[in-house]
């Protein structure tokens, strides 16, 4: 979710710094005065490196740029990053015929023009059965099941690509943790307002930040009047500290916004170690006012360098681009990440908050964990008595004191003589003007939806059409209509349930439609948080925030969770934990169902293999593992020539003939967009439960469909027998071209169901 800041605290925080930093300008670009001025960022991608020292790689980088630019000072002033950690490149302001110019050096994969992505932006754990029930904070006595046997995650360092992070916070106390975890090799950079030695502990072991992108992107000046934002790791927009505390925020008890959602706040690994990478900054919009968090491709690559060269576990990005969505063979955009996955590290993304249309999914490359959002159980009914004592519940952040006042309509329509002032005004769209009318509150009617805010200090209700079409019936069927409006209050449990939220993205996956996409799901609607204190929208500082920006960092959390009760899990393993025996339904056994524009039960391409259940994930009994192999098997079925592929991985590698089939990439699901008759394909599982374990198929087909599994039976004899590999025959009886008909396969040992989603669509020749 985006939070404008246009706040008063901001402005008085910032009075100080604007004496020493208003529109400077950083060193690099100075010395770049001599560039050209229609220079821009590109960025160069070279592959896996060839040096082990940094300080060799980048040299190269230097060596390369000196011989395009033929002088020395232009190519160390060109320089923007050098990637030197996980994979080898650079950032360089270059013409777009210098970019052509260098695309061509045979050294070179692909070269990329620096391109701006947007951040997508309590109750969850208990919602998911994740849940101590603490006497001490400090204590493990009261706690159970996989937050028991993790220690809360104490050994789990969670990196968090965002917008920084609040310090002070108290979610980022270090309250009962131990030593840092000997392994970590990151740092804390002080910056403005941020004192690395005061502001990291035991809780906060990384804070860098990455501004250099940015600032080239808005024109080459730090310029207070677009970037509102600290010259440091502190978070002024309030979503990175959310996200960073969702996932490993400590305990903070008694905590609630404005009297709602009022509880015990914490983290999925509330011992794990936050690193916090600052890639996104406060930039003001182009046009409507307030700012955007705002993240460009060049500092995001530097924050994943520097994270694999750090040693985290898992990396949270809930950041992500727009429709069309960028093919990683054409653009390599999402490279990075993949150096990230190859070396252990897994990354979370965020499906993406354009929802409820199909083919919007974000964040889709296979290396990718893709996180769909969910709501909780947990409702804010907000009582609306009508003049007539008719009563109707919507939801609303409203908390008091109680409104009692006429009631009016308002559209787009209506004109000046609509006496509105002091009243309850009712308006069907949202782009109504209210601002300067001095109404006492608004009655927002809107499509099915989850999304709640407190409208900048005007309370507000969110009804939906049929709610508000009797609202308006009342209205003008009455001489003088009347409202009271009564305080939320927090219902959680039935009747309230979990169901896809409507802004969530949807498959199926437009880059590459045989990998299903997205994921996962979990929580990300109204998630009480921590938050910058800078942030409108805070109170006490915590915040409730929606968006896959929130569900994101939930999934997060439970991976450090799983990393550190199975550390040698590769990325691929604990997607494959998470996918198979996540819920299909709610936890409380009711359908889940989809927010649209028509409700409908949830499918594979809203929450990919369901709500994530974090106990059982920590027991799957067998994963769909995937390796380097598999993803050069992706990378040769997608289109890579061989010469790209050896020098994303560093050797020679050449692709087999004929080329791999994309159906057979080893994901923890099926999905075959184009069956014209019949096909088969291949999975491999890997026994990570009891040694002697003997799995039976259960086939749920798609509809028209008739699946075949050989062979039916998965008998694992011994420890050096782990991995056994099945073939799925698919065939259509469909005549007709289809749409998607979903069904699942399970491997069945009377303990462990694993579970894989299916989707199958008939498409007929021509």
């Amino acid at each position: 979710m985006n939070n404008s800041l246009q706040s008063s605290k901001l402005v008085l925080l910032l009075a100080i710094a604007l004496v020493l930093f208003l529109n400077t300008e950083l060193d690099f670009l100075t010395a770049a005065g001599a560039l050209d001025s229609d220079s821009k960022v590109y960025i160069v991608y070279l592959g896996e490196r060839e040096h082990d020292d940094p300080e060799l790689v980048t040299a190269s980088h230097h060596q390369m740029l000196e011989s395009l630019l033929q002088s020395k000072e232009d190519a160390q002033n060109s320089l923007i990053y050098s990637y030197q950690h996980g994979f080898s490149g650079f950032a360089a302001l270059l013409t777009s015929s210098q970019a052509k110019k260098i695309s061509e050096h045979p050294e070179v994969i692909h070269v990329i023009p620096n391109r701006i992505r947007k951040l997508k932006t309590t109750r969850a754990w208990d919602h998911l059965g994740l849940s101590p029930i603490p006497t001490s904070f400090s204590s493990l006595s009261s706690v159970k099941g996989l937050l028991h046997d993790t220690n809360l995650g104490s050994e789990a360092i969670i990196g968090v690509i965002d917008s920084g992070i609040w310090p002070e916070s108290k979610a980022v106390n270090d309250q009962g943790l131990g030593p840092i975890p000997k392994r970590w090799r990151g740092k804390c950079e002080p910056g403005e307002q941020f004192n690395a030695t005061i502001h990291c502990n035991n809780k906060l072991i990384g804070a860098r930040y990455y501004l250099n992108g940015v600032v080239v992107a808005i024109g080459g000046k730090f310029n207070r009047t677009i970037i509102q934002d600290f010259q440091s790791t502190r978070d002024a927009n309030g979503h990175g500290t959310h996200t960073a505390t969702i996932a490993g925020g400590s305990f903070v008890p008694n905590v609630s916004y404005f009297g709602l959602a009022q509880g015990l706040v914490r983290g999925g690994a509330p011992r794990a170690r936050i690193a916090s990478y600052k890639a996104c900054w406060n930039v003001m919009r182009d046009e409507g006012g307030g700012t955007d968090g705002r993240c460009t491709s060049a500092d995001m690559w530097k924050a994943f360098d520097d994270a694999i060269h750090d040693g985290v576990d898992v990396l949270s990005v809930s950041i992500g681009g727009g429709i069309p969505e960028d093919s990683e063979v054409d653009k390599l955009d999402y490279i990075a990440a993949f150096h990230a996955v190859a070396k252990g590290i897994t990354v979370v993304a965020a499906a993406g908050n354009e929802g409820p249309g199909a083919h919007t999914v974000d964040n889709v490359a296979p290396w990718l964990l893709t996180v769909a959002a969910t709501t909780l159980d947990r409702s804010f009914p907000t009582k609306i008595t009508l003049g007539n004592n008719q009563t109707l519940f919507a939801e609303s952040l409203f908390t008091g004191p109680e409104i009692s006042t006429g009631l009016a309509f308002l559209d787009s329509d209506s004109d000046d003589t609509v006496d509105v002032k002091g009243k309850t005004v009712l308006v069907f769209d949202s782009a109504t003007p209210i601002a300067g009318k001095g109404v006492a509150a608004v009655i927002l009617a809107q499509k099915p939806g989850d999304l709640l805010s407190r409208c900048n200090g005007v309370p507000c209700i969110f009804p939906d059409y049929e709610f508000g079409t009797e609202i308006l019936k009342y209205i003008r069927t009455t001489r003088s209509p009347t409202v009271r409006i009564t305080a939320a209050t927090t219902l959680t449990g039935q009747p309230a349930t979990t169901k896809v939220a409507a802004f969530s993205c949807r498959g199926p996956n437009s880059v590459s439609p045989a990998i299903l996409k997205p994921d996962i799901a979990a929580p990300g609607v109204s998630i009480l948080a921590a938050i910058s204190p800078l942030n409108p929208e805070e109170q006490n500082g915590f915040g409730l925030l929606s968006g896959t920006s929130m569900s994101t960092p939930v999934v997060s959390g439970i991976i450090a969770l799983l990393k550190s009760l199975h550390p040698k899990w590769s990325p691929a393993a604990v997607r494959s934990a998470l996918v198979t025996t996540a819920w299909r339904t709610s936890p409380s056994g009711e359908p889940i169902f989809a927010e649209g524009s028509n409700k409908k039960l949830a499918d594979p391409f809203d929450y990919g293999g369901g709500l994530v259940n974090p106990e059982k994930a920590a027991k799957p009994g067998l994963v769909y593992d995937m390796g380097i192999v598999d993803y050069i098997k992706y990378m040769c079925s997608a289109g890579y020539n061989d010469s790209s592929i050896s020098r994303v991985l560093g050797k020679k590698t050449k692709c087999p003939i004929p080329k791999p089939s994309m159906l057979d990439i080893n994901l923890p699901s099926i999905t075959i967009p184009n069956l014209e008759k019949e096909v088969t394909l291949t999975r491999t599982v890997t026994n990570v439960g009891p040694i002697k374990s003997v799995y039976r198929a259960v086939i749920e087909s798609p509809l028209g469909i008739t699946l075949t599994v050989n062979p039916t039976t998965l008998v694992f004899k011994s420890a050096a027998k782990r991995v056994l590999t099945f073939s799925v025959k698919a065939k259509t009886s469909h005549k007709v071209n289809t749409g998607y008909f979903f069904g699942s396969l399970t491997w069945s040992d009377g303990v462990h169901d694993v579970i894989i989603p299916v989707s199958v669509k008939t498409t007929i020749s021509m």
